[in-house]
């Protein structure tokens, strides 16, 4: 997934052609930028055609190699033989390097299965821009140097073993604009000044993150937040929401979240999906869900909601799949009865459908008696959003 950088046309360009060189094979294409603007190589390559090697800056050059030599030495598994190449000063000539002149500017190792530790030597690479290491075997922490990568701006860490707490270095590499930890085994609680880093993407899913949510959630310039399969607790932030933020994915799946989904949901006019299943979420379901104009997964199954769904939520003219089983909701409106597309309300009580809960079940509603209204004193309405094109579906 590639988001918007300061460095405008050519970084989207070589995004595109970094993702085209995985498709046509392993490491088989070398992109870089260059004056002229994006240059596209072949093999594991190289430097820019249209460069003169013996121009490029000896000091920049020893820099790339002792920092490639370096990492290379820290890693003990190259079952695919990818480092095979890393031989030479010619730095731009090993897979899985990319480079605009002779500076490396994209490392992209994604599946390489490679097993070993990040080396703080990397932050010598001074004009590294992306740095992609999905599905490999690294392990340990990530150095406190990378605070001096100025110009990256995706940092993708995915699909490894990396553990300790957050890595705090990550929010001080000050151009960072993606950024993804999934599935690895860091644990602890999440900070609260990543919410408040311009990122355009916060992938934190499949960790062990636990405490709460930070407050100022609602805050983040992320249209992508996932924070699913950890073991966060608490309510959802009163914050969510409040800034208009153009969030369009926000996954909580699968924590420990309790209390209620705050009525300022509504204010995501943009967002797309919005998954809290596998929770201890309860009370009545917000009327400003409605709101969400745009929302094409709503999915609020294994939780305590209760009540009836409110009756626009079913007509929301995106929607596609609207997943409440296993709640404890009594009643939805004729919308949905119609039987909207992918509508699963399986495991609640609700009279005269099939596949409910057993009466006993339904007599003693979890937190029949909450009040879900917080944040402003009465409910929201669609047309209170001041400032968002927002309407509710006839």
């Amino acid at each position: 997934m590639m988001m918007k950088k300061k460095k405008g046309n050519n970084f989207k360009l070589l995004s595109l052609f970094l993702f085209l060189g995985l498709c046509v094979g392993d490491y088989g294409i070398g992109v870089g930028i260059g004056d002229d603007g994006v240059w596209v190589g072949g093999g594991g390559g190289g430097g820019n055609p249209n460069s003169d090697p013996g121009s490029a800056p000896k000091q920049q050059t020893n820099a790339a190699y002792s920092a490639l030599q370096s990492w290379k030495s820290a890693i003990t598994e190259d079952p695919s033989g990818v480092l095979k190449t890393w031989v030479g000063e010619d730095v731009c000539s090993y897979k899985g390097v990319f480079c605009s002149g002779s500076s490396v500017i994209a490392i992209d190792l994604n599946k390489a299965n490679l097993k070993g530790t990040i080396v703080k030597d990397l932050s010598l690479l001074s004009d590294l821009t992306i740095l992609h290491l999905n599905s490999n075997r690294f392990s340990g922490q990530i150095p406190d140097s990378f605070r001096n990568l100025d110009s990256l701006q995706e940092l993708d860490l995915s699909n490894n073993r990396f553990s300790g707490s957050f890595p705090q270095v990550t929010i001080y590499i000050p151009n960072l604009v993606y950024l993804d930890l999934r599935f690895n085994s860091f644990t602890g609680s999440i900070p609260e000044n990543l919410f408040n880093k311009q990122l355009d993407a916060i992938l934190l899913n499949n960790n062990q993150f636990t405490g709460e949510i930070p407050r100022n959630l609602g805050y983040s310039s992320a249209s992508v937040i996932n924070l699913a399969n950890n073991r966060l607790s608490g309510e959802i932030p009163t914050s969510f929401g409040v800034t208009g933020s153009k969030l369009k994915e926000v996954l909580f799946l699968n924590n420990q979240l309790t209390g209620c989904i705050p009525e300022s949901v509504g204010l995501f006019s943009d967002i797309e999906v919005f998954d809290v299943s596998f929770n201890s979420l309860m009370g009545h379901v917000p009327d400003t869900i409605s709101c969400l104009s745009e929302i094409e997964v709503l999915n609020l199954a294994h939780n305590k909601f209760s009540g009836d769904l409110p009756d626009l939520v079913c007509s929301l003219r995106n929607l596609i799949n609207l997943t409440v089983a296993f709640n404890f909701f009594s009643g939805f409106s004729s919308e949905c009865s119609r039987g909207s597309v992918g509508f699963d309300f399986t495991g609640n009580c609700i009279p005269g459908k099939g596949y409910q809960r057993p009466q006993p079940d339904c007599s003693a509603i979890p937190g029949s008696a909450l009040s879900c209204l917080r944040i402003p004193a009465q409910p929201l309405t669609c047309a209170a959003i001041v400032g968002l094109k927002v309407t509710s579906s006839p």
